[in-house]
C-alpha cells in the first residue's frame, strides 16, 4: 500500500473527502517524525512503538575496493509490533 492508497482508504473509512484524509495523514507523519527527531518514543497501543535507535561508529569496508571505510555514528527509527497487529497479520 502506498501514501495515496491509504489516504484513499482513510477518506472512506471515515467518510471525509480525500483532501481532509490527505491532511490527517500528513499531519499523523508530521508529528510521528516530530517527536521521533526530539528523541521521543511514539507507542500506539495495539499497534506498535517508534523509538529511535543510536548507532555506533564502526569501521566497514567498501563493496568496490574492499578497503576498510569509516563508518559514522548515527540515530536510527525501529519499529516493534504490538499484539494486535501481531495477531492480525498472523490470522
Amino acid at each position: 500500500m502506498h501514501k495515496t492508497e491509504l489516504v484513499d482508504a482513510v477518506a472512506e473509512a471515515a467518510d471525509l473527502s480525500k483532501a481532509e484524509a490527505q491532511e490527517a495523514v500528513n499531519a499523523i507523519f508530521d508529528e510521528i517524525t516530530n517527536a521521533l527527531s526530539r528523541k521521543d518514543s511514539v507507542s500506539l497501543v495495539g499497534f506498535g512503538s517508534f523509538v529511535c535507535r543510536d548507532r555506533a561508529a564502526r569501521t566497514g569496508r567498501s563493496p568496490a575496493t574492499g578497503e576498510p571505510i569509516e563508518i559514522a555514528a548515527s540515530t536510527s527509527v525501529g519499529f516493534k509490533p504490538g499484539k494486535a497487529l501481531k495477531d492480525a497479520v498472523n490470522g
